[in-house]
């Protein structure tokens, strides 16, 4: 959710800053399918169905990131793609090292107000013995705060690769250059 919420935020801000959303519709991303399968894979396993078979929802999961990466590859010269494929990156070394679940700590799930154990599969939550802990969720939107969930740096790469890719491809002042005494300085 907190990515949605940020993406949500990166497009609203686009117009305050002078960019013009229009512009998005002449970006033609190759391997769309790829992402889209990915994100509907990791809504049904999560949201959907997350009762399911643990074992196929981790290979699903582990899938879904394969997809992901796919897109990310052959898309990687749009401006803010990089950043995002580096969080992508991040989050599933921490879910391949624990085999499909995304590792939290379990002070940031309080925090967030979510559960710290469950059946099932688990996209993301507490571990006996975590690999690469700290790629995990180990950040928190507390539960006072709406939209309340754990992150982690992976998510935080993304957020800023969605932000910087959104505002380039728009035209923002955020993301404009100049060119000063022949050379390219942020605008």
């Amino acid at each position: 959710m907190f990515l949605v919420v940020f993406a949500a935020l990166s497009l609203i801000s686009v117009p305050l800053a002078g960019g013009r959303l229009s512009k998005l519709a002449d970006l033609h991303l190759r391997w769309a399918p790829a992402i889209f399968s990915s994100l509907v894979i990791q809504v049904v396993i999560v949201s959907l169905v997350p009762g399911g078979n643990p074992w196929l929802h981790r290979v699903l999961h582990l899938a879904s990131y394969l997809l992901a990466a796919a897109f990310l590859v052959v898309n990687r010269r749009v401006p803010g793609l990089v950043v995002i494929a580096l969080g992508a990156l991040a989050n599933a070394v921490a879910i391949f090292a624990n085999d499909g679940v995304m590792p939290a700590s379990a002070r940031a799930l309080r925090a967030a107000g979510q559960l710290t154990s469950t059946k099932g599969f688990i996209n993301s939550g507490v571990l006996a013995h975590p690999r690469v802990a700290f790629l995990g969720d180990i950040f928190a939107i507390p539960k006072p705060v709406p939209f309340h969930n754990v992150f982690s740096i992976g998510d935080l790469c993304i957020a800023v690769g969605i932000a910087v890719a959104v505002h380039t491809l728009c035209g923002s002042r955020l993301a404009r250059r100049r060119v000063r005494e022949g050379v390219l300085t942020p605008g």
